[in-house]
């Protein structure tokens, strides 16, 4: 048994979502170097509320995701709750 994240018959793997919504808290933060971000401007508001989507979306799986994707999960919440802590504390 393989536990790589699979996407739904009609969607995107779970595990892409969870990077598109850490890619927009990053935008959001002014933390993405690649220029399609460039005109985003900084919300930290914005990115508290992704991270609070994902603190979400781990409570309402919790015990239906691979561990990998639990891991996947759990590393994006942590990191950009710190570099929220980071931007909001300059």
């Amino acid at each position: 048994m393989t536990t790589e994240s699979k996407a739904p018959a009609d969607g995107m793997p779970f595990s892409a979502f969870v990077l598109s919504l850490s890619t927009m808290a990053l935008a959001a933060l002014g933390q993405v170097d690649d220029p399609t971000f460039m005109d985003v401007p900084r919300e930290p508001e914005i990115a508290r509320n992704n991270i609070d989507i994902l603190l979400m979306l781990r409570e309402k799986t919790r015990g239906n995701l691979s561990e990998d994707e639990e891991k996947l999960l759990s590393s994006v919440i942590y990191d950009l709750q710190m570099r929220y802590l980071q931007e909001t504390k300059k």
